[in-house]
């Protein structure tokens, strides 16, 4: 839904236009007049002139149909305004919640002025959402001085509280980038269950009605309801979207055929659609949904978010006829890992991205993507070396794509944001993965998670001697990424919460990271 902004006149909004004739037209209000905004509201995807606003309507949000408890179609009013008071309104409009999209809403505003806050709220039935705060882009030739980041991936609702959500929020960024594992699709049964800190309380989804209701419960969640209201967000998917370690058409479940994981991967992707402020996209006949995209920050910032999941091939050497479940190899033993033909993006992904990072005129290229990239070699490199085949270590003729185009494109300062490990790291991306000595093409900051817990330490540790490309590496904590990114600069802090079984937990900064306009690679502040 695409909305121009209009002139509108305040009194005529707040003399019963909107209640009356809306509700005479589509029935009475849902369930006795039960709140129909408990998910709050969300903004995201910004351009100069507008931004997405999203809500989904809801009186019952994990109903066992995964429709919310409504029923039919329910109009609703959209308001932006310059002022948080909404004195001042200055574009609005009237859409319709349906069944078809599980009553959520995306209103793409345009027509506003660049580089400045607005905020938002829906109405329907007589009831107001929430207010939302949202920021649209510069103009793209602006000389921007500063922009503030929040990064998170890996948010497991049985795992803990979402305290660090609130801790970004507090922070008020300009944009948060959410780089998967948003939802989890499991439930912890049997001995798991024993560490459960809150339960999902729902089966395993595998349908539509399953992964709405993940997402809606995650919604209901207070700290990540007021982060997405202070600020707009730029979201991708990893695995948990879906399934666990799933890569293109293969289900990690030996048997699964690709046709029938195809359909539980439709369902997932049509679920994370409705649930996130991103621009309209649909399933196509081949049951695709992409979401790669570009978001400019005036001469500052451009952004390219890659999905890291949907067009890639099966991870090599992986279990039964049709699995697709990571694990670590030896060339050896798994020489289907260096396969030429395997692609991670995707041809046309790939050639989307190395146009857009060669026009790019901005100082700082980021990259957002759902897996580490620079790599983690498990040995010294010899034939006995093991590597994890579902991360781009399971890819390297395609990483190695990657980082020739980053050496032949020349884009300034390419960054890669990277989530899932559930872990903070700090790496140089080489040229040549397997050499230490090449060039740095690209510095990679890896976020560790809002709530799930992190592989072993001092496992992981005792393989840091043969990686000095990656400069740090910590996985006992959870939290978040927090950026600064000025023209001169890119500073960046590893934010850790206390402890997730604890809603109030608090916060404390692991160590400061500072990249230099014009020299690759990150430096302890």
């Amino acid at each position: 839904m695409r909305h121009a902004a209009l002139s509108m006149n305040r009194r005529l909004l707040l003399g019963g236009l909107v209640a009356a004739p809306l509700v005479l037209r589509f029935g009475q209000a849902q369930a006795g007049g039960a709140y129909l905004f408990p998910l709050g509201v969300a903004s995201g995807d910004p351009a100069p002139d507008g931004f997405v606003i999203w809500t989904r309507l809801a009186v019952d949000p994990v109903a066992p149909d995964g429709l919310g408890g409504m029923g039919g179609p329910v109009a609703v009013r959209w308001e932006i305004a310059t002022d948080e008071s909404f004195r001042r309104i200055v574009a609005a409009g009237d859409v319709v919640a349906d069944g078809a999209d599980a009553h959520s809403l995306h209103v793409e505003v345009e027509g506003l002025r660049p580089g400045r806050p607005y905020w938002y709220r829906f109405t329907a039935q007589g009831q107001q959402s929430a207010v939302g705060r949202a920021l649209t882009a510069p103009a793209p030739d602006a000389e921007v001085d500063r922009l503030r980041l929040a990064v998170a991936s890996c948010s497991n609702w049985e795992s803990g509280y979402f305290s660090a959500y609130g801790h970004m929020a507090d922070e008020t960024p300009d944009l948060t980038l959410f780089l998967g594992d948003y939802i989890y699709e499991y439930t912890r049964t049997g001995a798991q269950a024993a560490n459960v800190v809150r339960p999902y309380g729902l089966e395993e989804a595998t349908t539509l009605a399953g992964y709405r209701n993940r997402y809606a419960l995650h919604r209901t969640d207070a700290d990540l309801q007021r982060l997405h209201a202070v600020a707009p967000c730029l979201a991708v998917w990893d695995d948990h979207e879906i399934q666990d370690d799933y890569s293109g058409v293969w289900s990690k479940t030996p048997g699964v055929t690709p046709n029938d994981f195809l359909r539980r991967r439709a369902a997932g992707y049509k679920a994370f659609y409705e649930a996130m402020p991103i621009r309209r996209t649909r399933l196509d006949a081949r049951l695709q949904m992409p979401i790669h995209r570009s978001v400019r920050y005036g001469r500052l910032a451009e952004f390219f978010m890659l999905d890291g999941r949907q067009y890639r091939s099966k991870q090599a050497c992986s279990d039964g006829p049709n699995g697709g479940k990571g694990q670590v190899v030896t060339d050896a033993a798994c020489p289907d890992r260096l396969d030429p033909a395997r692609i991670f993006l995707g041809f046309e992904q790939e050639r989307w991205l190395y146009d857009g990072l060669a026009r790019s005129q901005a100082r700082w290229n980021i990259l957002g993507q759902d897996l580490v990239m620079a790599g983690l070699r498990f040995g010294n490199g010899d034939a006995e070396t093991r590597y994890w085949t579902d991360t781009w270590d399971g890819y390297p003729v395609a990483r190695d794509r990657m980082t020739q185009a980053l050496t032949t494109l020349k884009p300034r300062n390419p960054v890669v944001l990277s989530g899932d490990y559930h872990s903070f790291w700090a790496n140089d991306v080489k040229l040549d993965s397997q050499d230490e000595s090449s060039p740095t093409v690209a510095t990679e900051f890896v976020g560790t998670s809002i709530t799930s817990g992190g592989p072993p330490y001092e496992a992981l540790m005792a393989s840091m001697p043969s990686n000095p490309h990656i400069k740090f590496f910590d996985s006992r904590v959870r939290g978040y990424v927090s950026m600064d990114v000025t023209p001169d600069r890119m500073t960046t802090r590893y934010q850790a919460i206390s402890d997730v079984r604890d809603p109030r937990a608090t916060l404390s900064t692991l160590n400061t990271w500072v990249v230099e306009d014009g020299r690759p690679g990150a430096q302890l502040a």
